[in-house]
């Protein structure tokens, strides 16, 4: 027979019953979050052993490939049920050999990414400064028929004001103006070499584009004050239609799953060394962040998509395709922010681009990461550049956010570069991407009201403008306006 339960453990079980959940705050939620990522964090361990066991990442090779299997894995192995390959066919340039003679000397020289298939050129060489437009349109036949020297950066000696284009549009105008082939200076010291693409469009160039060393350089454009000098390229390098393969992690929405926000970070990598900062340190903080997100049980009202992006070192080859993709499946508006981690580490403040309709939101919030550790200085910005994988959802309108770093300057010395290794990674500062990056993730992804929308034609037009970004988007076709 059942004891009559007692008078006083029955009022304590009806109160318990009818007691209701506090919910939890913003600043408990953050250092909730603050605590698990600092005792568990596994960025900086899981891009050492992806550097050790894989090398570099470069889209096309069977690095790649294992490297896109690898983010795969982590992702199914934080507990995501949603993650998928999303295959492209892209046109993968690797290097072959290289040499250069500069009045019949050899020059320490390394190719730059979409040069020619095989291309043997000699020429006179042509000393263009800064490579800019100004520097071909006060003698328009300069390089015609000749060998573009041209400078990585702005010139020291340069005009105020000059805005610098990247070593592919620099290479585009080279071609413009009919150049046989293009060298590229360095601004690093100690001879370090860099490599990238020199295509604007991530399709073969016509000409052989090279890169030497600051001191070979700087030293060739004084000798050419006084004296001509010629050089002979020779290079071979392959380019074949493969298969890659963005790695995609979905955490669906618990009120509003229509709505998507991206966070991305390009997986790949070129060739020279590990690509650890570039972009390690950024790609391997998005798993980080998304293992933070099963790890604290953080289920935003948004769906969030965590992307490892192939082929941006090839000319934004994945993220292009996603967003084709998105227009052709008619879904480009449910993308309502896009987060980009490229060589991003050791935050201390957010850019967000685009159209704010609360910029108050943003500065909130970096108040609030900044009472979890005032290393975080809660600086704001709302700018943008080019040739990152933010790119393609921006000239679509779609709001971006990116973090202010502040890394070791030491380390932009190897950008593109053979000492890019993992050396160079501070494991503090990939631990505070993770930190700062998961509270601004859920932060926007939770929103009530999301800070921004998405910019239509004319305003993503106005945008592009502002910062700057017409001429360069006119010289890389991707101007979607009229001139």
């Amino acid at each position: 027979m059942k004891k009559p339960i007692s008078f006083a453990l029955l009022a304590i079980l009806m109160s318990s019953c009818g007691e209701t959940k506090k919910e939890e705050s913003q600043a408990e939620l953050f250092k909730r979050i603050d605590t698990e990522i600092i005792a568990n964090t596994k960025g900086y361990s899981t891009l050492k052993e992806a550097t050790e066991t894989i090398g570099h990442r470069l889209t096309g090779s069977s690095n790649g490939e294992k490297a896109e299997e690898y983010t795969y894995n982590k992702f199914k192995e934080y507990g995501f049920e949603n993650v998928e390959y999303q295959t492209f066919e892209v046109e993968a340039w690797s290097r072959g050999n290289v040499s250069l003679e500069i009045n019949n000397e050899p020059v320490k020289v390394v190719t730059l990414g979409h040069s020619p298939i095989e291309a043997i050129v000699s020429g006179e060489i042509v000393d263009m400064g800064n490579g800019l437009d100004a520097n071909y349109t006060v003698n328009p036949d300069a390089v015609k028929g000749k060998i573009a020297l041209v400078y990585i950066n702005i010139l020291p000696d340069s005009p105020e004001g000059l805005t610098n284009l990247h070593r592919s549009e620099k290479s585009a105008l080279a071609i413009k103006n009919g150049a046989i082939g293009i060298i590229i200076v360095n601004q690093v010291d100690n001879g370090v070499l860099l490599t990238g693409t020199a295509s604007v469009t991530g399709e073969l160039i016509p000409i052989p584009a090279v890169c030497i060393g600051k001191e070979d350089g700087m030293a060739l454009k004084e000798s050419l004050k006084t004296k001509k000098a010629t050089a002979k390229i020779a290079m071979t390098n392959k380019s074949d239609v493969i298969k890659a393969r963005n790695v995609v992690a979905t955490l669906p929405g618990s009120e509003i799953p229509e709505e998507e926000i991206v966070l991305g970070g390009h997986l790949d990598s070129w060739d020279l060394a590990t690509g650890a900062i570039d972009n390690g340190i950024g790609s391997f903080a998005v798993i980080d962040i998304a293992r933070a997100f099963k790890a604290n049980n953080l289920h935003p009202k948004r769906t969030v998509k965590f992307v490892m992006f192939m082929g941006e070192e090839q000319g934004l080859l994945g993220s292009t395709y996603l967003v084709e993709q998105a227009i052709k499946n008619n879904t480009i508006d449910k993308i309502k922010y896009m987060m980009n981690l490229d060589m991003s580490g050791n935050p201390i403040g957010m850019n967000a681009g685009g159209k704010l309709d609360d910029e108050q939101f943003f500065k909130e919030l970096g108040a609030a990461i900044q009472q979890q550790d005032t290393i975080y200085q809660n600086t704001f910005s709302n700018n943008s550049g080019l040739h990152s994988d933010h790119q393609p959802f921006m000239l679509e309108g779609v709001p971006i956010l990116s973090v202010n770093s502040n890394l070791d300057r030491s380390i932009y010395g190897c950008y593109h570069s053979d000492c890019d290794n993992f050396n160079l990674v501070n494991k503090d500062h990939m631990t505070n991407t993770a930190r700062f990056g998961t509270m601004m993730l859920y932060s926007v992804a939770n929103a009530d009201k999301l800070p921004a929308t998405k910019m239509d034609s004319e305003t993503t037009k106005e945008f592009m403008i502002k910062n700057n970004l017409k001429e360069k988007l006119i010289i890389g076709n991707d101007w979607k306006w009229e001139k």
